[in-house]
């Protein structure tokens, strides 16, 4: 069985405006700093179990809109209301276990805000931990959180390497800014 391809590799002959492109060079693997931003990785990435990167990406505006930006406060109140709303949205992935998860994780997000001040704080507090360890706390924490899903989360905000090879040109922008995992 042939190894699957890195992303680096993948996104190295598309054009400039594909979306997988725009994607890798402008904002995969760089450290964030705001929690709706973080919050809406975490939705993008449980969304994605199952499914492809490539419908994320072309739905992540729709999710946006159905999840009112990712204000975690905001989705951290949703009810029945909401929820038939989203089942309802073909512009979004209607998995209800998917939009439970969300309105779920967004409630306890509200708990460690409170407590630790960010979810870049808490996620900062654990750091670093193996992406065994990150596993267990995600799944102790949250709902919908699997190995893959943290692991992809992780990468994709700058708490794990690995989202882009040492050879990517992006590679050098994202050690010149120090994310998480360079520092111990």
């Amino acid at each position: 069985m042939a190894q699957p391809i890195h992303y680096c590799q993948y996104v190295s002959n598309l054009p400039a405006e594909n979306l997988h492109k725009i994607y890798h060079d402008t904002q995969y693997g760089r450290p964030i700093e705001d929690d709706n931003h973080l919050f809406e990785l975490l939705i993008l990435e449980i969304n994605q179990a199952g499914l492809s990167w490539n419908t994320i990406l072309q739905k992540r505006a729709n999710f946006k809109l159905a999840y009112d930006h990712f204000q975690i406060h905001k989705v951290a109140q949703y009810g029945d209301k909401e929820i038939a709303r989203l089942l309802a949205d073909k512009g979004i992935i209607r998995n209800q276990l998917k939009i439970k998860a969300a309105i779920h994780n967004a409630q306890v997000l509200i708990k460690l805000i409170e407590q630790y001040g960010s979810f870049k704080n808490w996620l900062d507090h654990h750091h670093p931990l193996t992406h065994k360890e990150w596993t267990q706390l995600f799944r102790s924490t949250f709902k919908f959180t699997g190995p893959e899903i943290v692991k992809e989360f992780l990468m994709s905000s700058g708490y794990l390497e690995g989202a882009h090879l040492t050879d990517c040109p992006i590679y050098e922008q994202i050690l010149s800014i120090c994310p998480p995992w360079t520092q111990v």
